[in-house]
């Protein structure tokens, strides 16, 4: 990817990686564990974005 990104393509990345990050830990707790992770997590070597 280049070093100097398109400012819609930054806003993208952005999001993608405040949705990535896991289940609040009272979530965690009050279920018990059976939801650890967020729906939408994703791992950048997995699953790419749309540019």
């Amino acid at each position: 990817m280049a070093k100097n990104k398109p400012a819609p393509l930054k806003r993208r990345l952005i999001r993608a990686g405040k949705r990535t990050r896991r289940a609040p830990m009272w979530v965690i707790i009050k279920t018990r564990g059976k939801i650890r992770g967020s729906i939408k997590q994703r791992s950048w070597r997995r699953q790419r974005i749309k540019p």
